[in-house]
């Protein structure tokens, strides 16, 4: 089916740490990965993994960031296997939102990955303060355009700090470490990203 065909409606977000973990399992189930093989490529516990695909307790950002790296998938994708449909209009109803209570960090899939779309979009948010950091890229050359709404964002790609107010762009190909870090102490950083798959 293509990308532009009316499907049904995602489940609600009530069922996404449900639905998540049965893509977390199906996914080593593909590699055929063993939970310590997992864990060990991951870094995450085999214990923490088995809490995952039984559903018993969802992964915050770093964590998903690292299960990422191990399947060599974006977020975003990963994010768009566990949705159970879409349709070509994406209503802000229909915009899957994440969050991650330890890091103040949201996520809001505004033009979700697809079959036959290089690229994606999403609006995310950090909290004043707050700071989340991944060790690798999760594919290799990613590309990403991050442009600034609000607030102020230090994002670090590989080493290198990059300070974003309001109406900023960054454009960068990801191949190591990240780091973003909110430095307003009362304003959220409020961002659109747009991620194209090489």
């Amino acid at each position: 089916m293509d990308a532009l065909s009316e499907k049904t409606l995602p489940a609600p977000l009530g069922d996404l740490t449900a639905r998540l973990a049965r893509r977390l399992a199906a996914l080593r189930a593909e590699a055929g990965l063993t939970l310590d093989q997992l864990a060990e490529r991951s870094g995450i516990s085999r214990a923490a993994l088995s809490r995952f695909e039984k559903g018993e307790t969802s992964p915050t950002a770093e964590v998903l960031g690292k299960l990422c790296l191990a399947y060599a998938l974006s977020m975003s994708r990963l994010m768009a296997m566990v949705e159970e449909g879409f349709t070509a209009h994406v209503p802000p109803a229909e915009q899957p939102e994440w969050s991650d209570e330890a890091t103040g960090f949201t996520r809001r899939v505004i033009s979700p990955a697809a079959t036959g779309l290089a690229a994606e979009m999403l609006r995310c948010g950090l909290q004043p303060g707050a700071e989340i950091a991944y060790d690798a890229a999760p594919v290799p050359g990613l590309e990403h355009h991050l442009h600034m709404l609000s607030g102020k964002l230090r994002v670090e790609v590989e080493g290198v700090a990059h300070d974003l107010v309001a109406g900023d762009t960054l454009r960068y190909r990801l191949e190591g470490p990240t780091r973003f870090t909110a430095l307003s102490k009362k304003k959220p950083a409020q961002y659109v990203l747009v991620l194209v798959t090489p």
